[in-house]
């Protein structure tokens, strides 16, 4: 069987990157869909899981450049947008533009950051432009935004405001790797001087027109209207949920099938199922839910809630193929 543009396209990351990282098959799944429906990604893992290591060759696969912010109490804005600097010899400022005008940006232990250096993110991952002293900048053509921060951090750190963490389209868990997994990343990088540089060169850069192929043929996807009905009932219970003091918001809701319309291209199909929407909805809908203090004090996740209230609707069973 022959199969599509984007079931290439993540032949292709899965085949190049896994050159680089082992054990991440989900992870690297929840790129794709990112990647594909042009949102940002959440990572949310310990410390030396290989965060760093994912977005440089992910950079290297799009055949663009990479950026990387290190999360600190003390970082500015201008850090990471860039600033104005006085040239004596033109007698004028010139824009020397930050790490968020590279293609691929990680921002490594953003909750380190203060709220007001988060908020510099806020226009560029929902616009794609940062403004600086009045005047507007445009950033890089496929800007692309993975955020890593640690957990289990609770010392000197700012957790992410709502409005943040809507920005992300999606959140991914990376946990320990198994035994296995272990033992090929121990067998590949233990060399003398450590470090993994050299490794890069390695990936093959993605067949030029591929990405927009594949991109089209998610917006090709064939929505039923009992889909739309679905999520936003699945939206309208989040929001009235007692154990929930704040619902997936409508950019949410748009959120679950903007992925869900990747992920029906990802299976090789032109319709969507609703399959596709309950696959993707954990990593849309899990860093958007705010559960109530009592909820957490008795032990509940916003996952759970989610699971929980999306088991008590109703799944749409006919027009799935329009």
């Amino acid at each position: 069987m022959t199969s599509n543009a984007a079931q290439q396209l993540e032949q292709h990351l899965r085949q190049e990157l896994g050159k680089v990282v082992f054990g991440m098959d989900d992870t690297l799944h929840g790129l794709v869909i990112a990647w594909l429906a042009n949102g940002h990604v959440l990572l949310e893992g310990v410390p030396g899981l290989g965060k760093t290591l994912l977005a440089k060759a992910l950079a290297q696969l799009i055949g663009g450049s990479f950026g990387r912010i290190q999360g600190t109490a003390d970082l500015m804005p201008t850090d990471m947008t860039g600033l104005h600097v006085f040239n004596s010899h033109q007698n004028s400022f010139d824009f020397v533009p930050g790490p968020l005008f590279n293609q691929v940006v990680l921002v490594d232990e953003i909750n380190r950051t203060g709220p007001k250096t988060q908020s510099a993110l806020l226009q560029a991952m929902e616009e794609n432009f940062v403004t600086i002293d009045r005047q507007t900048y445009a950033l890089a053509a496929g800007f692309f935004l993975i955020a890593a921060q640690n957990p289990y951090d609770f010392e000197g750190v700012y957790p992410l405001l709502e409005s943040q963490l809507d920005r992300f389209l999606i959140r991914l868990l990376l946990s320990y790797p198994d035994a296995e997994t272990e033992m090929a990343v121990l067998s590949r990088y233990d060399k003398p001087g450590g470090g993994h540089g050299a490794v890069l060169p390695t990936i093959c850069a993605l067949p030029d027109g591929l990405l927009a192929q594949a991109r089209a043929e998610a917006a090709a996807v064939h929505v039923d209207t009992s889909l739309y009905q679905y999520v936003v009932q699945v939206a309208a219970a989040s929001r009235n949920h007692p154990r929930l003091s704040l619902g997936l918001s409508t950019r949410g809701a748009l959120s679950v099938m903007r992925c869900a319309r990747v992920e029906a291209a990802l299976q090789g199909r032109s319709y969507l199922l609703p399959d596709d929407i309950k696959t993707v909805a954990p990593w849309v809908v899990g860093h958007r839910l705010l559960p109530t203090a009592e909820a957490m004090l008795e032990g509940y996740t916003a996952l759970q809630i989610y699971q929980e209230l999306d088991s008590q609707i109703a799944v749409p069973r006919s027009g799935a193929a329009g």
